[in-house]
């Protein structure tokens, strides 16, 4: 006998398991950016996802546990994200000969502007590590693990621009996620104090600073870096 027209096959028990918990956690994330931390009620969360309370503490054992696994899922999925394209654009970039500051440029200003609604979130989440020592580690496991993958593409960059032999890639690497994520914090509450082009210019005054640094030690220059007059 052929099943109904637009049925759905039945969910496993750990599917539907596995849907309860990404709608608790959708929830969550929604309530904790709009109330914060200490306003949002494990209850309200459960009710917006529709499920009781008792559905809640099947998933997770506490308010903290619940906020803890909503930011890490948040960051590593965002940050993934970042990386991937920040990867793709610079190498791209660097291989077609194209200026890779310039191609961040629109990708950092979609970036500012498209995740204002998870802001208040990852601010809730950095204030609520300052005083837990766990919720410190995730950031830094987070930030961390962002920079291994960046870094490759960083050294590339680093070489191609002709920047002093010292500079180390991992340490160039940190202060450019820095700046990125900065200028865009900077950007969500002031629009017109971080124009598109801005981080662009911050990168091109990074590394020219390098290539600078290994010019002055005497060392020749490389053709095609940034600052080079074409000559």
């Amino acid at each position: 006998m052929n099943e109904p027209e637009g049925a759905r096959p039945r969910l496993t028990r750990a599917e539907a398991k596995a849907r309860t918990r990404q709608r608790l956690l959708d929830s969550a994330a929604r309530i904790f950016a709009q109330k914060g931390f200490g306003g949002a009620a494990l209850e309200e969360i459960a009710e917006s996802a529709g499920y009781s309370t008792g559905a809640m503490y099947a998933n997770f054992g506490s308010k903290e546990q619940l906020f803890m696994e909503v930011v890490a899922a948040h960051r590593s999925r965002s940050a993934a994200r970042r990386i991937e394209q920040v990867t793709e654009i610079i190498d791209g970039a660097l291989a077609s000969g194209a200026d890779p500051f310039d191609a961040l440029t629109g990708m950092f200003a979609q970036f500012a502007d498209r995740d204002r609604e998870l802001a208040p979130l990852q601010a809730e989440f950095w204030l609520y590590a300052v005083r837990n020592p766990a919720a410190k580690k995730v950031i830094a496991d987070s930030l961390s693990g962002q920079v291994e993958e960046l870094e490759p593409v960083v050294a590339r960059a680093l070489q191609r621009f002709g920047a002093a032999p010292d500079a180390a890639p991992r340490e160039v690497t940190v202060i450019l996620l820095a700046l990125f994520q900065g200028l865009a914090r900077r950007r969500r509450l002031d629009p017109g104090a971080v124009p598109d082009d801005l981080l662009a210019r911050a990168l091109r005054w990074l590394f020219g600073g390098l290539r600078a640094e290994h010019h002055a030690d005497g060392s020749p220059g490389r053709p095609g870096g940034v600052g080079d007059s074409g000559d």
